[in-house]
């Protein structure tokens, strides 16, 4: 398999990873927003804690993909 090839199929399973990482993101934001007055402090930190690692997971397949694109151009 040509190395465009396998850099094109990484970046497709980049972009599932990311859309699902924004999706989970979203929705855990939402509960956490839903369920501020009524949840413990202990899940309201969980949430807080899982948004940002979320998050940070984002950022980091985002760069990885821009890199890889990056990378693409250069063949």
């Amino acid at each position: 398999m040509p190395e465009i090839d396998k850099i094109k199929e990484e970046i497709g399973w980049l972009k599932v990873v990311f859309g699902l990482l924004v999706a989970v993101d979203i929705s855990l934001i939402g509960w956490t927003a839903q369920n501020f007055a009524k949840t413990s402090t202990l899940q309201l930190s969980l949430a807080t804690f899982l948004v940002a690692l979320i998050t940070w997971g984002i950022i980091a397949v985002n760069r990885r993909a821009y890199r890889k694109i990056d990378e693409l151009g250069d063949l």
